[in-house]
């Protein structure tokens, strides 16, 4: 048996023979690279052998995900992940030298790097790929592919909606460098790269071939190159045929089927009578939802109700479909009893109240008589009525300056007196339209209904056998 000792002594040899073990200094071998190959590297410079050569960049990209059309806006959404690959002169090293050390990863505001964006951009900050690391080998060689949301620009022509194929293209290139400079190519023959696609519930995508172009602008006389990818889409149909063309065919195969029917048969002018009925049912109900949308935003500085309308869209409809007002319950006999209340309102409004009559006596007191009556003042207070009795000769008793006060104080009351009851009743007007357009709506909803179940009901009973035997 082993003993604690002896389980010491091991780890203690073990340790030792760890420790002279020689160490792995590939850290070192890395950092000392990095210090030999960054530290007179200029990040400015083009890096060829010969300045009088352009230098070769391969160009391609792997198109992950359609995001979105926009058709409006002529927009396309995707995502891809770029790659652009070329030799850097500047950036080869001997990797026996650096304890075998064959790549590395360097941030791109450390290196040259090719100024390639997409010309039809339309994202706000124009250009939409996020910075990765450069991987730079021995040879020099390095590989750059940013990954990005890309929105660009598209012509989309739907004149063959929802049988339409879009034609996108994606042009990208040099912004300062000319094809003297910069010679980009395309990295593969079949274009874009397509085997990582993210399938797209309303597109089908055809293709995304690419091609070179070598063109001269106007700003410049020297020759511009670019790698133009075109992605070839095709509108899945299926949602809009079941939707959309479907119920079209139907409704087209109703009206021709008639004339497939016998002449002296009943079914024929049934069937017509019956699509006709139907096509007038949802002209009816279009009419009369803009009825409707018109009553219910109705206000009272533009539209006055007329009296019939507060007849039977007010009283007799709702009492007939038993509907009712918050706090105002419909019944015969306040139908009734509403003309009798009309008349008592009109003469209790005709008849002044004491208040109504200080607020509407003339402005200057001295055309009251020194020998008038007494005049009783009522004044409101917290909806209760306190008579305090007081002659006009008193209110008429003060200096000239407590009376023109007294008028600029009456004037108020009178204004907002009648600010208060103008909104008041322009309030009840609103009401009154939004209930009229709801009994309009119940009326409607409940004719159209009884309208539908009594026609399918005759057409069916016109037929001579219901049910197969």
């Amino acid at each position: 048996m082993v003993s604690c000792e002896q389980v010491l002594a091991l780890l203690a040899k073990a340790f030792v023979l760890i420790t002279m073990l020689p160490g792995s200094e590939q850290g070192a071998h890395e950092k000392r690279l990095l210090k030999n190959l960054l530290d007179e590297y200029n990040i400015l410079e083009r890096p060829v052998a010969n300045e009088s050569e352009p230098l070769e960049v391969k160009f391609g990209l792997t198109l992950q995900q359609i995001i979105d059309v926009d058709e409006k806006n002529q927009l396309l959404i995707t995502n891809i992940w770029l790659s652009l690959e070329w030799n850097d002169y500047n950036l080869r090293w001997n990797e026996s030298e650096y304890g075998g050390v064959k790549d590395l990863r360097i941030t791109p505001n450390k290196l040259w790097k090719p100024d390639v964006l997409m010309y039809n951009s339309a994202d706000e900050g124009f250009d939409g790929t996020f910075q990765t690391n450069v991987v730079v080998k021995h040879n020099g060689s390095c590989l750059y592919v940013p990954p990005g949301i890309f929105k660009s620009t598209c012509k989309i022509d739907i004149t063959w909606f929802p049988f339409d194929d879009q034609h996108c293209d994606m042009k990208f290139g040099s912004w300062t460098y000319d094809g003297n400079q910069l010679d980009l190519v395309l990295n593969s023959e079949n274009g874009g790269d397509l085997s990582d696609f993210i399938t797209n519930g309303e597109w089908y995508l055809i293709g995304m071939p690419g091609k070179k172009n070598t063109i001269v602008y106007q700003c410049c006389p020297e020759p511009y190159v670019d790698v133009t990818f075109t992605i070839q889409i095709r509108r899945r149909t299926l949602y809009y045929f079941f939707n959309l063309i479907v119920p079209c065919v139907l409704i087209s195969s109703m009206a021709l089927l008639g004339f497939t029917l016998p002449p002296d048969s009943g079914e024929k002018l049934t069937l017509g009578t019956y699509f006709n009925c139907i096509m007038f049912m949802v002209a009816s109900s279009v009419v009369l939802t803009v009825v409707v949308l018109n009553y219910h935003h109705r206000t009272a500085d533009i539209h006055e109700m007329p009296q019939w309308i507060k007849t039977v869209f007010l009283q007799w409809l709702p009492w007939i479909l038993g509907m009712g007002r918050p706090g105002k319950k419909i019944t015969r006999k306040t139908i009734l009893m509403n003309s009798r209340m009309k008349e008592l309102e009109l003469k209790e409004r005709s008849s002044k109240s004491l208040l109504a009559n200080v607020l509407d006596i003339d402005d200057d007191f001295r055309n009251v008589s020194a020998g008038g009556n007494n005049a009783s003042m009522t004044t409101s207070l917290g909806g209760g009525f306190m008579r305090h009795p007081t002659t006009i000769e008193e209110a008429a008793m003060p200096s000239s300056g407590t009376q023109r006060d007294l008028q600029h104080i009456l004037r108020e009351l009178q204004f907002i007196t009648n600010h208060m009851k103008k909104a008041d009743e322009e309030a009840e007007v609103i009401s009154d339209w939004k209930f009229a357009a709801m009994v309009v709506d119940r009326f409607c909803l409940i004719i159209f209904t009884m309208f539908t179940i009594i026609a399918t009901v005759a057409v069916l009973l016109s037929a001579p056998h219901i049910i197969v035997q």
